[in-house]
């Protein structure tokens, strides 16, 4: 891994139970690593950071932190957080390093941050874990091939939308911007 950081970015899924994981990868004696501890260390309101495990006492390789973007909506919310959105987590980073996304010698020398979005409406447990175990795998691999490409952004830039918004004149922009 040459790049001081990989910055990563995936949405997976529709609807309710969709994923969106940001993603922060680098050496733990740089300023992943500074990061990482800091973040631990310093947790807000409803947005308390913890080590993702793939089972108790078995933190996934690299150590990775898990954030939430959604602080804990009601329990349910809680335990789909904590739960299938934080197994398909440490899943996801599992296979990034088994597939060689993440090279086995940085197992023990990375830190790796996941900023994890868990809808507060989601209401399948086994979605939540399937989206969130593909969208972190998705999010590493980008980061390792330093994607989206700059070509591919700045044609979107005429036609931005998301899931939650789509301009109804994509194109207005440009106009005032010619200006």
């Amino acid at each position: 891994m040459t790049a001081t950081l990989q910055l990563g970015e995936s949405f997976v899924g529709d609807g309710v139970n969709a994923a969106h994981i940001n993603t922060v990868l680098g050496h733990r004696e740089g300023p992943a690593g500074t990061a990482w501890a800091t973040a631990l260390a310093s947790p807000s309101q409803g947005h308390v950071p913890f080590v993702a495990v793939l089972r108790p006492s078995l933190p996934v390789k690299p150590l990775t932190l898990f954030v939430t973007k959604a602080a804990p909506a009601s329990d349910e919310h809680g335990l789909l957080i904590w739960g299938p959105a934080q197994a398909g987590v440490a899943a996801g980073v599992a296979d990034a390093v088994a597939d060689g996304v993440i090279p086995r010698d940085a197992a023990d020398t990375h830190a790796l941050i996941a900023a994890v979005w868990v809808n507060p409406a989601a209401d399948d447990a086994d979605s939540v874990y399937r989206n969130n175990r593909t969208a972190m795998r998705t999010a590493l691999a980008n980061g390792a091939a330093s994607l989206p490409d700059l070509e591919e952004v700045l044609e979107a830039r005429q036609a931005p939308s998301n899931p939650f918004f789509t301009p109804t004149s994509p194109s207005a922009h440009k106009d005032t911007h010619d200006r």
